[in-house]
């Protein structure tokens, strides 16, 4: 059975940092393509981030550029994305998915309906 499961959220103020975590099991983490998202109440979900399978290149929304950084433990079967300098406009949940497309642009994500294996998500709230 496929599963990912994110950790990390919490309660952050502006400025901060948080690293978020999505741990598979079931399938190894590296030969798919890793995707971030979220989603705030009100709001469509949307692609933030993204680890291509096909290269281990990363893309990022221009919403999150510059204070985002993804990475993976193989060794883990574990990928993480590092949010820095966080808004209040960051808040949401946040759900990691895999889909075995290669990702070439954060575009390529979509409204997710090319992953389909999904986490539980994790909220994160930034406020002060």
């Amino acid at each position: 059975q496929l599963q990912l499961v994110e950790s990390g959220g919490g309660l952050v103020q502006p400025g901060g940092s948080l690293r978020l975590s999505c741990a598979a099991s079931g399938f190894t983490l590296a030969y798919y393509a890793i995707g971030w998202f979220r989603q705030a109440p009100g709001k469509e979900r949307e692609g933030v981030s993204c680890f291509s399978s096909s290269d281990g290149s990363t893309y990022d929304a221009d919403s999150v550029k510059g204070r985002s950084t993804l990475s993976r433990d193989n060794a883990k079967n574990t990928v993480y994305h590092q949010m820095n300098s966080l808004k209040p406009e960051d808040a949401a949940v946040y759900y990691c998915a895999a889909t075995p497309f290669a990702l070439i642009s954060i575009a390529a994500m979509g409204s997710g309906h090319l992953f389909g294996s999904w986490g539980q998500g994790t909220q994160v709230t930034v406020s002060s």
